[in-house]
């Protein structure tokens, strides 16, 4: 069964489909164009009432919610491909801690630098200077936590990667590669160890330009 995967060749959808790459799961890919508006055609909200990105459709079942999704194909095909969840139930709990960590104080920040910063003209509003540079010193203060704690261990739940790691690529790479703000991982020691460690892995470079 091939899994299908709607949403826009950037953000979200990424992290979905780098799970996808690690667990060895077939996949095919259905662009959804949000500048365009089709999130909002009646077709894709009877798949995501939300108008959010992405949606998978597995066969019978439809989910949406890209961290929702990778945690199920991480259980769901445990014995497969990358463990993404650690071994122990302790190594579990440190996963699900970063990854919300990542949902709710590392995205926020970030999701504002690239809307503000690559999205604003093509949305027809003018970028916020101020609202910028409050989300680079918010966005800051959370590589500062993950700095401290990659000073301890290889990854963010311990010495294997994981959906915690997996989750924050796409959006990094925006910040990298799109926003000129690299710095504000180099400056950081252990942050810029991790970054090339995650950002150079196959299922990341084979995603990465894949839509």
């Amino acid at each position: 069964m091939v899994v299908k995967v709607y949403g826009p060749a950037y953000g979200s959808t990424k992290r979905v489909l780098v799970c996808l790459v690690e667990k060895g799961i077939d996949f095919e890919t259905v662009p959804v164009d949000l500048i365009k508006g089709e999130h909002k055609h009646p077709d894709y909200l009877a798949l995501q009432p939300f108008g959010a990105v992405p949606v998978i459709q597995d066969g019978d079942y439809t989910l949406y919610e890209s961290r929702a999704i990778i945690r199920y194909y991480a259980e769901k095909y445990k014995d497969q491909g990358t463990d993404l969840l650690g071994k122990t139930i302790e190594e579990r709990g440190l996963v699900e801690q970063w990854v919300e960590v990542e949902a709710h104080n590392y995205h926020p920040p970030i999701y504002t630098l690239t809307i503000q910063i690559l999205f604003a003209s093509k949305m027809g509003f003018t970028a916020d200077e101020n609202l910028i540079e409050e989300s680079e010193e918010k966005l800051g203060k959370v590589m500062d936590l993950y700095e401290e704690r990659l000073s301890k261990s290889k990854y963010l739940a311990g010495d294997f990667f994981s959906l915690a790691d997996l989750s924050n690529l796409p959006f990094t790479q925006r910040l990298v590669s799109e926003m000129g703000k690299e710095y504000m991982i180099r400056q950081r020691k252990h942050v810029s160890a991790w970054w090339d460690d995650i950002s150079t892995r196959p299922s990341w470079l084979k995603v990465k330009n894949l839509l």
